[in-house]
């Protein structure tokens, strides 16, 4: 379950509404949309960059940021070269599944000879990648894997016995894809001559099924499999393709922890993949480095953690010698450790009580890493470099807000997205010390038309738990606060293991909304408690066994000491949450009875067994293992304690967050007498969008703490 993001889209025309005042209407209309710049990418020659724009895929010249012509012409969604960049794989039309899984069209053009050839004779395909020779394409049609040689055009089948809900070969089933976040499970050896995939049996995974309402007579259905917590999951085998002789074998993998197979990556050497491989229990991982000529492996080393190791976040960098840089939370944060060849550790390369939040790249030249980090606050991402050598750092970014980089391929130049919580998005070109070459976007206009309709900045605070932390918090008051005046508070959090939700960034999300309901009267605040993340593995991993449990009393706690300031009226507290937030603000609404008025639940877990194997297992283990970690964490269990007002919303197509969550904690309340309002979304998925969904969801919502708070 991954953080979802609550982006405000268009849905209605902006037709003259008053000003002075950020309304639901102007939110919706894009009167506030920012500008950003589309498909960011260095050239091998480190000097030039493209970008995606309406007349094409456009080349500019990082020395002075001036536009030198198009690579191609004409609207693409999205593009990738191949190594030598003489060709390009680019994506006409696409169709979403999942996540991250979409259907699409894609073509390759030559573009020395100028020839532009359809992959998969123009039909969908999925997950197409350049062979690094780049003279083929691999992709995945009907669950199947194949390569087109892009000279004569020829499609070779790869593997035969794909079928839909039973066998996928080189592509994420549904929860791999959710959990450890990507699609693709094959990848090309470094010299073209042989592919490894992952095959994935799923004929055994209990299925879901969910009507699809639409305008027809009948529903129809969708079936997909999906393993609950304590079920069957798919089971998974590592292979190698040998394109000379067209030959398949099995990589035996009995004697290392084979549960699960999260990631297959490309090594330094020309035959050589790297496997990464985890038992159900999630505490360790397997490295497992793959000969695809001999079908030797060896166990370069195991990443353990006495709780669980983030499968779904890996960092593995190899180097020019094939030494490798990895990201682990052993020391308590997590940092950056540097590998020789064989696996044995040659030093930590970042130290300190922050965090490493991204990985940019290794220059060899200087021997110096580019990363994103925490290290000037945990409400901050900033980005450094540092020389693997000495560990000597410098900072090369701006030193507060969240910033992200796109680096040159000779790390000469960067791209930095940057914002704060008062100021959008701007994007900077800077050399590779950090110095600024030029400012290519900023969004200025956008802050301009939220500041005349009296946009209101959010403040940042701490909050003291009952466990000695101090929880990073922000409240948002009115622009006439008066502290003499008791004010309503409408609380909204996350709350998922390693989320954030208190950052020094620009909120694309529901910050407009928040906006609103303050220049209605309401103070509005999110802490972010107990098994949220970048404060180190000890605060975030407290949770595990019992997901739920300090978290809600996190946010209890918050809201008392909220309402014991003199500026708070205190019976009049209220809660809104989205997926895992709307699990909490179930049970802030019933553990929490007693100090919350109303609340507001959309796509909520109401009960851990009802959701996937990977991410609750991660934080449980099994219903079989620990029962008391589901059951007594699950707000069905306290549906008698109900007292406020409660609105529960779903989609009931939610392939995430299945309707089932909702079906069975309005059961509870029901049978515990409890009066509340439900809304079901038809046919709408985990972001419950589409059409005026989204303006109907918010004023529905507005209304709802107009006249309930």
């Amino acid at each position: 379950m991954k953080k979802f993001l609550l982006t405000l889209t268009a849905a209605v025309i902006f037709q003259g509404l008053s000003a002075q005042e950020i309304t639901l209407d102007k939110i919706y209309s894009g009167y506030y949309r920012g500008k950003g710049i589309a498909g960011i990418t260095s050239m091998k020659n480190g000097e030039n960059y493209l970008v995606i724009e309406q007349s094409g895929i456009a080349k500019y010249a990082y020395k002075n940021s001036q536009k030198e012509g198009n690579i191609i012409d004409g609207q693409f969604e999205s593009y990738e070269f191949s190594d030598d960049e003489s060709k390009i794989l680019l994506l006409k039309e696409s169709q979403p599944i999942y996540r991250h899984s979409f259907l699409g069209k894609f073509e390759v053009k030559d573009l020395k000879s100028g020839k532009t050839i359809a992959l998969n004779d123009g039909k969908f395909i999925q997950e197409p990648r350049f062979s690094p020779d780049g003279t083929k394409v691999a992709f995945i049609a009907d669950n199947n894997l194949f390569y087109q040689n892009l000279d004569s055009g020829k499609i070779t089948q790869i593997t035969n016995d794909g079928k839909k809900n039973s066998v996928i070969n080189g592509l994420a089933d549904w929860v791999y894809e959710e959990e450890f976040g990507h699609a693709r499970l094959y990848d090309w050896t470094k010299n073209s001559n042989a592919i490894v995939f992952v095959r994935s049996d799923e004929s055994e995974v209990p299925e879901i099924y969910i009507p699809i309402y639409g305008k027809t007579l009948y529903p129809s259905e969708m079936r997909y499999k999906y393993p609950k917590a304590g079920e069957k999951n798919s089971v998974v085998s590592a292979h190698i393709y040998l394109l000379d002789g067209d030959k398949k074998t099995r990589v035996n993998l009995d004697s290392f922890k084979n549960y699960y197979i999260p990631n297959v990556m490309q090594t330094a050497k020309p035959d050589e993949m790297v496997l990464i491989t985890s038992q159900r229990i999630q505490n360790a991982s397997d490295v497992l480095k793959v000969n695809t000529k001999t079908g030797e492996i060896k166990k370069l080393f195991t990443e353990t953690d006495e709780k669980w190791v983030d499968t779904d976040n890996v960092t593995l960098e190899f180097l020019e010698d094939n030494s490798f840089l990895w990201g682990s939370e052993r020391d308590g944060n997590r940092h950056l450790y540097w590998y020789n060849q064989d696996g044995k550790l040659k030093k930590q390369v970042t130290k300190g009580n922050w965090e490493v939040t991204d990985y940019y790249g290794f220059n060899p030249k200087s021997r110096e890493i580019y990363v994103q980090t925490t290290e000037k606050g945990s409400i901050n991402k900033v980005i450094s470099k540092i020389n693997i050598e000495n560990g000597k750092a410098q900072l090369i970014s701006n030193a507060d807000g969240n910033n992200s980089a796109n680096f040159s391929k000779n790390y000469n130049y960067f791209i930095e997205t940057s914002s704060t919580a008062s100021k959008p998005y701007t994007f900077v070109l800077k050399d590779g010390n950090g110095k600024v070459v030029k400012e290519l976007q900023n969004n200025n206009d956008q802050l301009q038309k939220l500041k005349a309709d009296n946009f209101i900045e959010k403040e940042f605070i701490t909050i003291p738990n009952e466990a000695g932390d101090q929880m990073n918090a922000w409240i948002m008051k009115p622009k006439n606060f008066d502290k003499s005046k008791k004010y309503p508070l409408f609380m909204y959090q996350y709350s998922g293991p390693g989320s954030q939700q208190v950052s020094n960034s620009w909120d694309t999300g529901n910050a407009l909304w928040f906006n609103h309901l303050v220049q209605k009267g309401y103070i509005v605040a999110c802490v972010d408690g107990r098994g949220t993340g970048y404060k180190g593995s000890k605060f975030k991993k407290v949770t595990y066994m019992n997901l739920g449990k300090y978290e809600i009393e996190d946010q209890i706690a918050a809201a008392k000491w909220l309402g014991n300031q003199s500026y708070i009226d205190k019976s009049r507290i209220g809660m809104f949450g989205w997926s895992f937030g709307g699990y909490m603000t179930s049970l802030a609404m019933t553990k929490g009875a007693d100090v919350f008025k109303a609340g507001i639940a959309v796509a909520p877990v109401t009960n851990w067994r009802y959701y996937d194997s990977v991410y609750t297992e991660r934080f449980l283990r099994t219903p079989q293992e620990n029962p008391d970690g589901y059951d007594k964490n699950s707000p069905t269990e306290y549906a008698n304690l109900l007292k406020g007002k409660f609105l529960l919303i779903h989609g009931t197509a939610d392939d995430n967050v299945h309707f089932q969550n909702s079906m069975e904690f309005s059961e509870a309340l029901i049978q515990n007498k409890k009066q509340f309002e439900f809304m079901a979304y038809p046919d709408k998925n985990h972001g419950i969008y589409g059409g005026q969904t989204r303006p109907q969801l918010y004023q529905k919502m507005t209304d709802f703490i107009l006249e309930n708070l």
